[in-house]
């Protein structure tokens, strides 16, 4: 299968690709490196199924793949709040672009979130049924919103 990881220089995303190398796959690794780095893919760019691409996921791109794992996003407290409105930009648009790269190609997609949503939680580890504590106004609430 040809799997596009778009985020795919970050922690998961790296381990992502790995992972999926390893499991026969043709990996395309999608990253901006607004928070994810080059160091964290440099050892599979030798690797004959992985392809690395420098592209900002709120820009269409034409790709041919089957399955979509969108992990791209400045998920930590340090990004979102030195660029609020790329956070948003990131999480609305990159979903729009990748939403309709997948049905373009019938590709399967899986969206992936974290626990920044939930705020400042009250309950810890948060499960499913729990709404957060979060503050639609407050400094975080670019990640939240998006």
């Amino acid at each position: 299968m040809r799997i596009l990881i778009t985020g795919g220089a970050g922690f998961i995303g790296s381990h992502l690709c790995e992972r999926l190398l390893n499991e026969g796959h043709e990996v395309v690794c999608l990253d901006n490196f607004f928070t994810g780095r080059r160091d964290n893919v440099l050892h599979l760019l030798d690797h004959k199924h992985f392809e690395l691409l420098r592209h900002d996921v709120t820009q269409p791109i034409l790709l041919e793949v089957d399955q979509i794992y969108n992990l791209a996003c400045p998920a930590s407290p340090v990004h979102y709040q030195y660029n609020p409105v790329k956070t948003v930009k990131t999480n609305v648009l990159g979903m729009i672009n990748m939403l309709g790269l997948a049905k373009r190609v019938r590709a399967r997609i899986l969206q992936a979130s974290t626990s920044e949503v939930y705020g400042d939680p009250h309950v810890h580890p948060q499960p499913e049924t729990y709404w957060g504590n979060v503050n639609p106004i407050g400094i975080r609430s670019c990640y939240d919103e998006g």
